[in-house]
């Protein structure tokens, strides 16, 4: 069954691999963000936590998570024009 939320799984994964480190974790969340159909992540970050959280607090995934909840990555463009003269 395609869950929405974890479409590939991916996270449900993480939290069965032993020793994983918050730097795979961050490696498996991007993978997982790319693999979702919708633009927003944060209310699947919230599934996600609700589903695995509790049981799992101090596990690196929990952690990643959460970290996704508290500050979402930005796209944020630079350079063009007022990158080399300045704005008025």
């Amino acid at each position: 069954m395609k869950d929405a939320s974890d479409p590939k799984h991916l996270i449900r994964e993480a939290y069965q691999i032993e020793g994983i480190t918050d730097g795979e974790c961050r490696s498996i969340l991007v993978d997982w963000a790319l693999s979702l159909t919708d633009p927003d992540p944060l209310p699947h970050i919230r599934t996600l936590l609700d589903r695995y959280g509790p049981e799992a607090p101090d596990h690196p995934m929990t952690v990643v998570l959460k970290q996704g909840l508290e500050a979402p990555a930005q796209a944020k463009r630079r350079g063009g024009r007022d990158a080399r003269v300045g704005r008025p």
